[in-house]
């Protein structure tokens, strides 16, 4: 079988639709099956149940952290629990005033507006959303110049939850119309095993213990990047195997993908060879490690940064991006004396 495509990523944050199906189908369906989060389930189990007792629409809330963490599926979760609808858009597809009183007028009384990305809003939908999400009102300017006038339509009570992998990048008005800003972090291995085992049994695969271990230590801690890798280690095995997940048709399938033992995939490596062979292993500024990786910042400090800086190979210092000590080991680098006087 040939090597995986290199341009092919685990990290790859854009879901085919085949993915996305796939995602769909494994969502976990109520709070128990929802492992890991257990800071921000007991966050949002309170301000659900404070809203139920004063027969309230439920605050507004603010979900951060890294891609692939499950905020989408939190707030299904939340609409459930609440017996309402979730509506779900995006940033980028709200461009204009326009667009936000069309959505909001079609919602029943207590739904919930997911914004996807909502850092990505632009400035005069942000500003239009303010009075939207104080006091459940739409003020919508008719005609032009002087003869202007405003007009302003009542609302149903609603619930908007934003997700964010750049809360800083979110304005301090927009920030603070949040009552609940709860951070999702990175799942342990066990709650990553538990992902597993539930979606193996969703799918009808037969996953050895062994292997859903050592797939789960692999996964950076993210269950969109589990149950991604799940699917191409299946596929693997149902074409070199007998469809059975076991350690050696593991271990061969994420040599295929570049993943090695702690779910570093060739990008992070390239990150990390190139920050140690051509900037001595920093510190170097993000604009500049961004241009020598071809990559947008952003996608440099969304994407491949956090778990780097997560599993100790990266740190972040006032003076721009350095390899640590671990990094050079991982990789079987020997630090250069002056590198060895700036780790050590």
């Amino acid at each position: 079988m040939k090597k995986a495509n290199p341009s092919e990523h685990i990290l790859e944050t854009t879901v085919t639709p085949e993915e996305q199906n796939l995602l769909v189908s494994l969502r976990a369906a109520s709070w128990p099956e929802f492992a890991g989060q257990e800071q921000v389930k007991r966050t949002l189990h309170i301000a659900i149940a404070a809203a139920k007792k004063r027969k309230e629409p439920l605050e507004h809330i603010l979900l951060y952290g890294p891609p692939g963490l499950g905020k989408t599926t939190m707030a299904h979760l939340i609409g459930k629990e609440l017996g309402v609808n979730v509506r779900v858009t995006s940033g980028p597809a709200i461009e204009r005033a326009g667009d936000v009183a069309a959505i909001l007028t079609n919602l029943e009384p207590n739904d919930i507006l997911f914004i996807d990305e909502i850092h990505r809003l632009n400035k005069v939908v942000e500003e239009t959303l303010y009075p939207a999400m104080e006091d459940y009102a739409l003020d919508i300017v008719l005609g032009k110049g002087p003869a202007a006038k405003t007009l302003r339509l009542d609302l149903p009570p609603f619930t908007i939850i934003g997700a964010t992998t750049r809360v800083g990048l979110l304005s301090s008005p927009m920030r603070d119309r949040f009552g609940v800003v709860a951070r999702l972090s990175f799942y342990e291995p066990a709650d990553i095993e538990n992902i597993l085992a539930r979606a193996a049994k969703k799918l009808d695969i037969e996953l050895d213990a062994t292997a859903r271990k050592e797939l789960a230590k692999r996964s950076r801690g993210t269950p969109r990047i589990a149950l991604r890798l799940l699917k191409r280690v299946l596929d693997v095995a149902q074409v070199e195997g007998n469809g059975k997940i076991d350690m050696p048709i593991l271990t061969h399938s994420l040599t295929l993908y570049e993943v090695d033992s702690v779910g570093l995939d060739n990008s992070d490596r390239r990150l990390l060879t190139l920050l140690i062979d051509k900037f001595s292993g920093g510190p170097v500024g993000i604009e500049t490690l961004a241009a020598a990786l071809s990559e947008d910042i952003g996608t440099v400090e969304d994407v491949l940064e956090p778990y780097l800086m997560q599993v100790g190979f990266l740190k972040r210092t006032p003076r721009g991006r350095s390899a640590t000590a671990s990094a050079f080991a991982h990789l079987g680098k020997t630090p250069t004396k002056k590198q060895q006087e700036e780790l050590f």
